[in-house]
């Protein structure tokens, strides 16, 4: 990995580099998942089949678009014993978190003659798309748990999943293990852009979802743009980011360690290290070299780290701060003596690990939080998905005569400033 010395023109050249990398999409892509998308809304399963068939399984029929109950229960007998004592633990662990964002109802009437409230509820189907993972060769687990539980919590009647199938027309046992455990209500055998199609429009066999949420490739990213509007959706995922603060006290191959678990990602990926240390970045760097070696994605890695990855060395830790704050990475890990000291500064990161043993996978897989996080800068405006995403909120107003009579003279004003002459009338009407 390169060594910049930051601020400087070179650095400074570097980082705007990965800023602006953020999501892009092309032309002819945009034309053929619109394509796709309007293919599915007309023809529905018809529509589904034909792209399944094209692109995943060739033997795959509308009989067997959804996993059946026995396929499901199958899967779960099946699977070995330290999957389902981890996928437990997980699962618990996730769940345990995801609940203490559960909001309630409220309401007040602090102004005589009022009562003003919100009134929470959970949206009534939500849809959830898990990865295929390599044709199904490295099945997404941890996709299913962030995703279904925090609508699970949130009190969603009925939970549809989507994901691409193998080749021979099968979903991975430990995808449907997973399933079951957080009691997916459907799992349906489709993905890419048709899957969120289906979800957004409905088929005559999956049905219309109000909230989509997941990860998904270029396609799956595009399609939930698309529709957005049509139904809500998490956010728009792109490539995978950590950046690193760390000092002196920080171990360089536990860092080199962390940098390469999301630089092997894809070649889109952002590795960064930031620190006010000249021994632990040359350290860093030399270590990144060793353990590259030994990756079986090291190839994209490497990549990955060429185009933007970097060491950044700065005057000190508060320069960190700024520079991680301006990035908005999806991972930011504090590796430094005392994290709790700066983490009042951290304003713009998807999820925080601090100290030397919480690396970022703790995050993807146990620890509890979500792993669906804000990627390309998003962190300045977005969140982790979390419960909030399948609930509304609904504001409650009510006045009594009194009270509409004490304020009706500014809601009139503030009509008539408007032009708004009927709105004006609705008040006046009830004065007499």
């Amino acid at each position: 990995m390169k060594i910049y010395n930051y601020p400087s023109k070179s650095a400074e050249k570097k980082v705007a580099s990965i800023v602006k990398r953020g999501l892009g999409f092309k032309k002819k892509d945009v034309l053929e998942v619109t394509r796709i998308l309007e293919d599915v809304r007309k023809n529905g399963d018809k529509a589904l089949i034909k792209y399944a068939n094209r692109f995943d399984s060739p033997g795959l029929t509308l009989g067997s678009i959804q996993a059946t109950s026995q396929e499901i229960n199958n899967a779960a007998k099946n699977v070995d014993r330290s999957f389902v004592r981890a996928l437990n633990r997980a699962a618990g662990q996730i769940e345990s978190f995801h609940k203490q964002q559960l909001s309630k109802s409220w309401d007040y009437t602090e102004r005589p003659g009022t009562l003003l409230g919100q009134l929470i509820n959970p949206v009534d189907v939500a849809g959830v798309y898990v990865p295929g993972g390599m044709g199904g060769e490295t099945p997404l687990v941890s996709s299913v748990l962030m995703g279904v539980i925090p609508a699970r919590i949130a009190g969603v009647k009925h939970i549809a999943m989507v994901t691409p199938p193998t080749r021979d027309g099968t979903v991975n046992p430990y995808l449907l293990a997973a399933a079951k455990r957080v009691k997916v209500d459907a799992v349906y055998k489709v993905g890419s852009a048709w899957a969120i199609a289906a979800l957004a429009y409905g088929t005559e066999t999956i049905p219309k979802v109000d909230v989509i949420v997941g990860p998904g490739n270029i396609y799956v990213t595009l399609a939930k743009k698309i529709v957005a509007g049509t139904v809500g959706i998490d956010m728009l995922a792109g490539p995978s980011e950590i950046l690193v603060i760390a000092d002196s006290t920080a171990k360089p191959v536990f860092i080199a360690a962390d940098l390469l678990s999301q630089a092997e990602h894809d070649t889109l990926a952002s590795a960064i290290l930031v620190t006010d240390s000249k021994e632990t970045a040359k350290a860093v760097a030399a270590a990144v070299d060793e353990q590259l070696e030994n990756l079986a994605r090291k190839e994209i890695a490497r990549e990955s780290l060429a185009r933007f990855g970097a060491i950044m060395i700065v005057p000190d830790l508060d320069a960190a701060v700024e520079l991680s704050n301006r990035i908005a990475p999806e991972h930011l890990e504090l590796q430094i003596e005392d994290p709790f000291a700066y983490l009042g500064r951290i304003r713009n990161a998807g999820a925080v690990f601090m100290g030397n043993f919480t690396p970022e996978p703790v995050g993807d897989y146990i620890a509890g939080p979500n792993h669906v996080l804000p990627t390309a800068g998003t962190a300045r405006f977005t969140s982790a998905l979390s419960v909030d995403n399948f609930i509304k909120k609904t504001s409650l107003i009510q006045y009594s005569k009194a009270a509409l009579k004490r304020e009706a003279r500014d809601i009139i004003r503030l009509a008539e400033i408007e032009g708004l002459s009927a709105h004006a009338n609705s008040i006046k009407v009830r004065l007499v």
